[in-house]
């Protein structure tokens, strides 16, 4: 499958990307070794750790980048959109099947939006903060963002839960 991967960017030796580390390594190297394609936005923070745990563990990574940004090192396709940042993300989120969320601040918030609209599954990898945390508190019966009911929310709180939930995509 193909799985974005959404959450905090900013320095990865730095809080809150730094308390995140290690899930995001395991979570990348997870998914690679599951088969996943990982997708992301290609640049730093928790796209960073998880492209880099995804290619340690022989994984492909697809950084969909914003204009005029190189990626990180951990990237085997970088596609620069030529859109910011915000515009980028729906041109990520029209190619994956479900979507995993780590922390994040409005960036994140406006991709676990975009998904719900479109219909890509979203997958909350809880106690990561941010938006991942804070959107739980207006879901509809504890799935959903309105009441269109147009693809379920779902709450994890490990990587083993997370992958249990894309199974149930495939």
């Amino acid at each position: 499958m193909r799985v974005g991967v959404i959450g905090y960017s900013g320095p990865i030796d730095l809080p809150p990307v730094l308390e995140l580390k290690e899930l995001c390594l395991e979570l990348g190297r997870s998914l690679a070794k599951a088969g996943h394609v990982v997708f992301n936005g290609g640049r730093d923070g928790v796209m960073e750790l998880v492209s880099r745990g995804a290619r340690e563990a022989g994984g492909v990574v697809v950084g969909i980048l914003p204009e005029g940004e190189a990626g990180n090192p951990y990237l085997s396709v970088s596609v620069d959109t030529g859109l910011d940042f915000r515009m980028r993300s729906f041109i990520l989120l029209r190619n994956v099947d479900v979507v995993v969320s780590i922390g994040g601040e409005i960036g994140t918030a406006i991709e676990i939006l975009g998904a719900y609209a479109m219909g890509r599954p979203v997958i909350l990898l809880r106690g990561t903060g941010g938006w991942t945390d804070r959107i739980v508190q207006v879901l509809i019966d504890g799935r959903y963002l309105d009441n269109r009911r147009i693809v379920e929310v779902f709450q994890a709180w490990s990587i083993g839960e997370v992958l249990k939930l894309i199974e149930r995509f495939q």
